[in-house]
């Protein structure tokens, strides 16, 4: 069964301020903008997702509560999960692995570099570091989300075509 695993690194942020908890980094202007095209992107090429699992940092929030609204989807529907802030790539295939099998396209909002090592690890390439804002689409042939750990994707296409 096809699957899409949509990969989004959390829009651009603000440096932190002296003293102020990475986990409480906001996103820029150019960062809502860059969540609003992800959102765009999203839909005019996959129409929705069935599911969006995010890291609770601020800044992921807030890029997936921007790209939602532009998929329609609604917020209280967002998985978040401590574990995917800051991860490891083994974490992010935990939390993947455990979805119901009745979703077809899940969107993973979280952070470097352990995103783009999954990316990497998932579809047999080494691309570059993923931006931020940018989406990547990886179709999976899996009858269930925790065959994860065994499967090689295919990239089906990115926010930004110029980065794969």
């Amino acid at each position: 069964m096809q699957r899409y695993l949509f990969i989004c690194r959390h829009a651009e942020t603000y440096d932190p301020y002296p003293l102020q908890p990475d986990f409480e980094r906001e996103l820029t202007p150019e960062g809502i903008r860059q969540a609003n095209e992800t959102g765009k992107w999203v839909r005019e090429h996959y129409q929705k997702v069935d599911a969006i699992l995010c890291s609770p940092a601020r800044r992921a929030s807030a890029t997936a509560h921007i790209v939602a609204n532009r998929l329609y989807f609604n917020h209280d529907h967002i998985l978040y999960d401590p574990e995917i802030y800051n991860p490891k790539e083994s974490q992010l295939l935990r939390s993947i692995s455990q979805l119901p099998d009745s979703v077809k396209k899940v969107l993973l909002v979280s952070h470097n570099p352990a995103l783009t090592q999954l990316l990497r690890n998932l579809v047999n390439k080494n691309l570059a570091y993923m931006e931020p804002g940018q989406v990547v689409a990886v179709s999976l042939q899996l009858e269930q989300w925790q065959d994860i750990y065994v499967t090689t994707g295919e990239l089906a296409g990115s926010s930004l075509a110029q980065a794969l």
